[in-house]
């Protein structure tokens, strides 16, 4: 493991790179050997790291259970998204602007907070900085930052597994958003109690969010949202709720899944062709970075996921800006050699088209 610093912000470049060939079930898969010991060491943690000994259980698999309250509010959900889609005509571009901001606001408090902080540890945040990020991940409304880091690590650690919550070999729909209608499957729960998560109960800002959930939710992201355009520039009540509210909601929830679904089905696979998760550029934007999907399960522990910087990263972009004002620091990155290493190994050579 090598570190190379910049002088603005520290920046820990990975650098040494072996490799191996392993067996997971039937797929062979040639993977690189980084130092995940110094790397985990460095970050505290390494528990998105794909488990190559895990095997599925033999036997039926578990019947399904549906969760119908969930079943019954995503539909309400949706329906409440299209009727929003209606009145947008009848908004004032401030209503739609200030819908655009809190979608942005809500979406970093996913991607640059609750993914690429808590989860992977892939660069340090001030408490100024985290305390923002809990607030925008409490607008975004997608479990409390604690809840999602924990999945999302089983996600990585066991990825296209029984024991990932939104197993992609289920299908687009299960990836999707059938995971949320239906009981977790006994091996998602099992492994998720196993996980380290001392760093995340260590976070006084994580674990305040966790304990005041419910109330944060109501206020950030349905309250807020509704009250400013109708306080402020006197927007009808109904347009407040449906837009700012209801369908940034639910816009900002399917950017998300789309990273579990399309973005594990739909795309190239430059960096590791025996794994699932792809590039897709499109859910990137939509997601404003997360969709370099294959770069990302390859080396997780990046923090811009992705080897282009800025480009249909946005995250990326807005956590450069935090180190230049001091608010975020070690940035974890991966050297160019062992990437271009790692397309040569592993990739489909769809990189050498560009």
């Amino acid at each position: 493991l090598s570190k190379e610093f910049s002088s603005a912000s520290t920046t820990t470049t990975v650098g040494t790179v072996t490799s191996r060939v392993t067996r997971n079930g039937d797929a062979v898969m040639e993977k690189d050997l980084i130092n995940h010991e110094d790397l985990a060491g460095d970050r505290g943690m390494m528990d998105d790291i794909f488990d190559e000994t895990y095997r599925e259980k033999e036997g039926p698999k578990p019947p399904m259970r549906y969760v119908w309250r969930n079943i019954i509010l995503m539909s309400l959900l949706h329906l409440g998204a299209i009727f929003g889609l209606t009145l947008i005509p009848s908004a004032k571009i401030q209503t739609l602007a200030w819908a655009g901001l809190c979608f942005l606001v809500s979406a970093l408090g996913i991607t640059a907070g609750s993914h690429r902080l808590w989860s992977h540890r892939s660069y340090k945040a001030t408490l100024p900085l985290r305390i923002f990020l809990a607030i925008a991940n409490s607008m975004a409304f997608q479990n409390d930052i604690y809840e999602w880091a924990r999945d999302h690590r089983v996600h990585h650690k066991f990825s296209e597994t029984d024991a990932d919550p939104h197993n992609a070999m289920r299908g687009f729909f299960f990836s999707h958003i059938g995971w949320l209608l239906v009981r977790k499957h006994p091996d998602v729960i099992e492994k998720g109690q196993k996980l380290d998560l001392s760093d995340l109960k260590a976070d006084k800002v994580v674990m305040f969010q966790r304990r005041y959930y419910k109330p944060s939710v109501v206020l950030l992201c349905f309250t807020l949202p509704t009250v400013v355009p109708w306080y402020f520039w006197d927007e009808s009540l109904v347009i407040s709720f449906f837009i700012p509210a209801i369908l940034r909601y639910t816009v900002g929830l399917n950017a998300t899944w789309l990273v579990n679904s399309a973005a594990h089905m739909f795309g190239n696979r430059p960096y590791d062709q025996h794994i699932n998760p792809r590039e897709n550029p499109l859910v990137s934007l939509g997601a404003i970075g997360e969709g370099f999907h294959n770069y990302h399960h390859t080396f997780p522990y990046d923090y811009s996921t992705s080897e282009f910087g800025w480009r249909f990263n946005l995250t990326t972009a807005f956590i450069d800006l935090m180190c230049l004002l001091g608010l975020a620091s070690d940035r974890k990155k991966v050297s160019k050699e062992v990437i271009l290493a790692r397309k040569m190994r592993t990739g489909d050579g769809s990189h050498k088209s560009g």
